[in-house]
C-alpha cells in the first residue's frame, strides 16, 4: 500500500519553497484513512476518485487530482477483491481516463533538471538543518499570536507590489479594495499588525505580482528554475523578482541619506539592515511551515517533481484568478 500527499488550494501571499503561502497544505493519508473518512476533507483535493468493492465495500484504490495532475494513488487490492470487481474496475478506468487527459499530464520541459535537482537538494538540506531548527527555536520563544501579527505586518508593507500589479492588469475593483485595506490596516490596524479591514469590513487582499501580470498577458512560465534558498520557480517569475523587489519598501525601496558635502538627498539602502530584515521575515514564515514541508518531504514519491509541478500549477491557478 502506498502512501501519498494531497493538498488544498489557497490564496495567501508570497512564500518560500516555491509555493505561495497557503497555496498548498499537505495531509498524509493511507487508504484506510479514506475508507474510515479520517482526515479526508472535501476542500483538500481538486478531485478524487475511489474504487470500492461492490460486495465487501472495501476500499481498493484512491486516486487524487490536484489542479489537473495525478499526484498520488493508493492501492490496496487483494486477489479476492479483484475477482469480485472485474467489471467495476473497467468502468472505473474509463472514468479515470476521461478525467485525466493527455493534455493535463503533459511532460514538463526541464532542460535544467540536473542543476535544479542539485539546488533542490541543497535547499532541502538547508531547510532541514538550518532554517527549521532556527524556526522551531523562534516559535518556542514567540507565541503564535505574535508571529501572526508579524506576518500580517510584512504582508501589509507589500501593498505597493499588489497595488501596481493590479493596476497593470486593469483590476480596478481590486485596486480600490487594496487601497482601502492598506489605509485601514496601517492606521486602525497599527501598521498592519492587525487586520481590521478583513475582520470588520470584509475587505479581502488581492495578491498580485509581476510574474502574474506577465502571465495575465500570456507570457508563459518558461523553464523551471530552483533558486538558492528561495526554492522552486520558473524563468518568468525569476525575471519578475526584480520589479517586485524595487516596489518592496523594506527591501528594494531605499531610504534617504544626505550625501557628503551635498545638500541633496540620495538613496542607498543599508545592506546589513536589509539582510537582517529578510532573515527575520523568513524565520517568522518558516515557523508556520515546518510540519507542512516535512509532510511533503516524507510522503512525496519524487520530492523534486512534486515541488516543481506543484509550484507551476499553483502559479497557473493564481494567474487564472
Amino acid at each position: 500500500m502506498s502512501v501519498g500527499v494531497f493538498a488544498s488550494p489557497g490564496n495567501a501571499g508570497k512564500g518560500s519553497f516555491g509555493f505561495r503561502l497557503g497555496d498548498v497544505q499537505p495531509h498524509a493519508f493511507k487508504s484506510i484513512d479514506f475508507a474510515n473518512t479520517k482526515g479526508l476533507k472535501p476542500d483538500y483535493v481538486a478531485d478524487a476518485l475511489s474504487l470500492k468493492s461492490p460486495l465487501s465495500r472495501k476500499n481498493l484504490r484512491l486516486r487524487l487530482k490536484f489542479r489537473g495532475r495525478l499526484y498520488a494513488q493508493t492501492d490496496e487490492v487483494s486477489e479476492e477483491n479483484l475477482e469480485e470487481d472485474d467489471g467495476f474496475e473497467e468502468e472505473f478506468e474509463e472514468e479515470f481516463e476521461e478525467e485525466f487527459s493527455d493534455e493535463e499530464t503533459a511532460e514538463v520541459y526541464d532542460p535544467l533538471e540536473g542543476y535544479n535537482r542539485t539546488m533542490h537538494g541543497f535547499n532541502d538540506w538547508f531547510y532541514i538543518n538550518v532554517g527549521f531548527p532556527v524556526a522551531r527555536g523562534y516559535r518556542w520563544v514567540v507565541p503564535e499570536g505574535g508571529r501572526l501579527a508579524i506576518k500580517r505586518f510584512f504582508h501589509n508593507i507589500l501593498f505597493p507590489v499588489r497595488f501596481v500589479n493590479n493596476i497593470f492588469q486593469f483590476k480596478i475593483l481590486n485596486v480600490g479594495e487594496e487601497t482601502l485595506r492598506f489605509s485601514v490596516n496601517t492606521t486602525v490596524g497599527l501598521l498592519g499588525f492587525f487586520d481590521p479591514a478583513k475582520s470588520w469590513f470584509g475587505l479581502e487582499s488581492h495578491d498580485e505580482d509581476f510574474g502574474q501580470t506577465l502571465g495575465h498577458y500570456g507570457v508563459g512560465g518558461g523553464v523551471p528554475i530552483v533558486l538558492p534558498f528561495l526554492g522552486h520557480t520558473n524563468l518568468r517569475d525569476t525575471i519578475s523578482l526584480y520589479p517586485d523587489y524595487q516596489l518592496d519598501p523594506l527591501h528594494g525601496g531605499s531610504y534617504p541619506n544626505q550625501a557628503l558635502n551635498q545638500g541633496t538627498t540620495i538613496y542607498s539602502p543599508d545592506t546589513y539592515q536589509e539582510l537582517g530584515v529578510t532573515i527575520f521575515e523568513y524565520v517568522n514564515e518558516y515557523s508556520f511551515r515546518v510540519e507542512e514541508y516535512e509532510a511533503f518531504r516524507k510522503d512525496a514519491i519524487d520530492f523534486y517533481l512534486f515541488m516543481r509541478d506543484g509550484t507551476e500549477q499553483a502559479r497557473n491557478q493564481e494567474i487564472k484568478e
